[in-house]
Order: structure tokens, then C-alpha cells, then sequence
């Protein structure tokens, strides 16, 4: 497996420490973030999974714990945008230039507008796509705020 990918040469752009975690993935996993958790034991709500969504003509990225779910009128709210829907697959993978299952917040082929769940500022680190399937990177929160130039705020459904 390649250890130089898009997100993490982001990563050595911005001069942040991160620790890369493997797993093996399950294309037939139910939940690929819940799967990569119990893989690597950690827990669900450390491990976040990237989302791809479409709010009129802008897309946006965000990033949830991988147990919980997102809420698309809070990210609206939080973009500024009357409303959000979920982005195809095919859509997302052009987009970001990942695989699904491999697609990171780090490195994507355009600076989106990316948006963390605010529950990741409780975490000494958290997990998120390192842009390749089975690959994981682990860093604080504050390092992946600014390596991605994302805005906390309340997405997770129930948050």
C-alpha cells in the first residue's frame, strides 16, 4: 500500500504530525467507517468519515464521526445555504479524486469548503481518510482544522 498519497502529502505541506493507521477494508461493510474503527480499535465516534454533499452549484465537504449520522439542515445552516443533499458517488469521486471508501478531507483535487463536526474538539486525536482505501490518518484536531481549513460546527444528526 502506497504511504504517499494526496492527503497525506497535505499534510506535509501544513507541517502537521500524523500517524498513519492501516486496516484491512471491506468493500461489503456495511459502514466502511465503522468497519475501519473496529479494525483498529477505536472508537466509532474517533474515527470520522468524510461526506461529499451539494448545496446549488458549490460543493462542500463534511466530516462526521462514523457512528453518527449527518444532518443536512445543519451544515446548510452552517454554509450558509438554504439546503444540502448527499453528492453521487461517481460525482464525489471526479470531485475529490479519491475512490469512495478512500475519500479524504486532506489533498482533494479542489479546496472545498469543509466543514468538522464540532464533537471532533473533544478528542486528544482523531482518525480521518488518508485518501486510500484501508489507509487512516491519525492527528489532533486542531492539525486537521488547519491542514483543511475547515470550520467546526454542530453536523452530527442529534449534535
Amino acid at each position: 500500500m502506497a504511504k504517499k498519497t494526496p492527503a497525506t502529502m497535505a499534510m506535509d505541506r501544513a507541517k502537521k504530525p500524523y500517524e498513519l493507521l492501516e486496516y484491512a477494508y471491506d468493500p461489503d461493510a456495511a459502514s466502511i467507517g465503522l468497519h475501519a474503527a473496529e479494525c483498529m480499535g477505536l472508537p466509532p465516534s474517533q474515527v470520522f468519515k468524510t461526506l461529499m454533499t451539494t448545496a446549488g452549484d458549490e460543493a462542500l465537504i463534511a466530516v462526521v464521526p462514523s457512528d453518527r449520522e449527518l444532518n443536512l439542515k445543519a451544515l446548510a445552516q452552517a454554509a450558509g445555504k438554504k439546503a444540502v443533499s448527499m453528492m453521487k458517488g461517481p460525482e464525489a469521486e471526479r470531485l475529490s479524486g479519491y475512490k469512495i471508501g478512500g475519500i479524504s478531507p486532506l489533498g482533494q483535487k479542489k479546496r472545498l469548503r469543509t466543514f468538522l463536526d464540532a464533537s471532533a474538539l473533544t478528542f486528544p486525536f482523531i482518525v480521518v481518510n488518508g485518501g486510500q482505501r484501508g489507509l487512516q490518518i491519525k492527528a489532533t484536531p486542531q492539525d486537521l482544522l488547519e491542514a483543511t481549513g475547515a470550520v467546526p460546527a454542530g453536523l452530527a444528526a442529534g449534535a
